[in-house]
């Protein structure tokens, strides 16, 4: 009897890069969405006017790779909102919260011998921190203003492989922006799309080889 041979299972992969905002916390857009309620702002404000505007964008992008500073881009970004820039990046984002489902899942991955690293498109660090009150002892930490280098840059994919002693075919990569999955992807990671928590476990889960 002639038997069909099967594919062996993939093997589980080794490690788990996660971005930070939006995936380690609640998401980004409904706090941006009551930051305009409590500001008086139109729904939909902050969108056009600081994410969808072509010189806007160049300013978070240079926040990002560190060549100007929070401060900088609050007073740009008030400037064209029309108010108060003090802490601006901060009032925006005051509502996020730790996304515990995520955390815990980072958590699990380590003590199943997994590494764990952040891979995050810095906000700056003053005068408000994204990552204050956070656990950020990981394997490799790569906050995209230390290295004037920010997703979806290739090099900076590479440079959080390079810490953590693996290739990007032993990896998963979490990010709740798509734009940063396909480079990702294109390197070797397995990638998931970070939406719903429950969701978003299950896939690191199985990729993860995790109970």
């Amino acid at each position: 009897m002639t038997t069909t041979p099967t594919t062996p299972p993939t093997a589980p992969r080794k490690g788990l890069v996660l971005d930070f905002g939006g995936v380690l916390t609640t998401p980004l857009l409904p706090a941006a969405l009551a930051f305009e309620k409590r500001a008086g702002l139109a729904e939909g404000t902050l969108l056009h006017t600081l994410y969808l505007d072509p010189e806007m964008v160049r300013h978070t992008e240079d926040l990002e790779r560190g060549t100007i500073t929070q401060s900088r881009w609050n007073a740009e970004a008030g400037r064209r909102l029309g108010i108060a820039a003090e802490n601006l990046m901060g009032r925006i984002f005051a509502d996020l919260r730790p996304e515990t489902a995520l955390v815990a899942v980072a958590d699990a991955a380590r003590r199943a011998g997994v590494k764990v690293a952040i891979l995050s498109n810095s906000v700056g660090r003053t005068p408000w921190n994204l990552y204050e009150g956070y656990d950020l002892a990981y394997d490799a930490v790569v906050i995209s203003e230390d290295h004037g280098l920010r997703k979806p840059e290739p090099e900076i994919f590479e440079l959080v492989l390079k810490e953590l002693g693996l290739t990007a075919d032993q990896c998963v990569f979490v990010d709740d922006t798509p734009q940063h999955l396909s480079p990702a992807a294109a390197l070797g990671f397995a990638t998931v799309h970070a939406q719903d928590p429950r969701r978003t476990v299950a896939e690191v889960t199985a990729l993860l080889g995790l109970a």
